[in-house]
């Protein structure tokens, strides 16, 4: 289980975790990571609710289902896991946990990399939530992969405020 060491405990109407990828061998490095992180918050009191997102990529399972095995295995209940499988953007993550969610749902705390948690910040902002993230050491991570992910949210935050500047608050996803 990972270790969750925070001086203020935030309370929240739920956790999101958001997806990653799926490799033929099982679930990605970072998918593990996010869903351990999420149980570990999830025990230690932060919401009482996870949402797992992520449809079907290269490999199956889809990244919900993936998460989700993850999260029972850690003693996660699986009556407070809502699978979200149908999405493949951190948008479409967003959006459609906003639509399962309710609108009633407003505080969450987004699961992802620290690399990428300002851009789903953004984007759950955006579609009305108070948003903070909470994201699992990247310590084992792939030191290429770490800077190629840091590069890519360079070019994918100001991409992203553009587009939905531009699609505006009330937009479908």
């Amino acid at each position: 289980m990972c270790k969750v060491n925070y001086n203020a405990r935030p309370v929240a109407d739920a956790i999101i975790v958001l997806g990653a990828a799926v490799w033929a061998g099982g679930p990605s490095p970072t998918l593990q990571r996010r869903a351990r992180h999420a149980a570990a918050l999830f025990h230690a009191g932060h919401a009482p609710l996870i949402v797992a997102t992520g449809g079907l990529g290269l490999h199956p399972p889809t990244e919900a289902m993936a998460i989700t095995e993850i999260l029972i295995s850690q003693n996660v209940p699986a009556k407070a896991i809502i699978q979200e499988g149908k999405s493949t953007t951190t948008l479409e993550n967003l959006g459609f946990s906003r639509k399962l969610l309710g609108p009633e749902t407003r505080t969450v705390i987004i699961v992802t990399d620290r690399t990428h948690a300002p851009r789903a910040r953004l984007t759950a902002r955006h579609l009305g939530f108070n948003a903070t993230t909470m994201s699992p050491s990247l310590r084992g991570g792939h030191p290429r992969t770490i800077l190629r992910q840091t590069i890519r949210e360079l070019f994918a935050y100001p991409a992203y405020a553009l587009r939905l500047w531009i699609r505006g608050r009330n937009a479908d996803i």
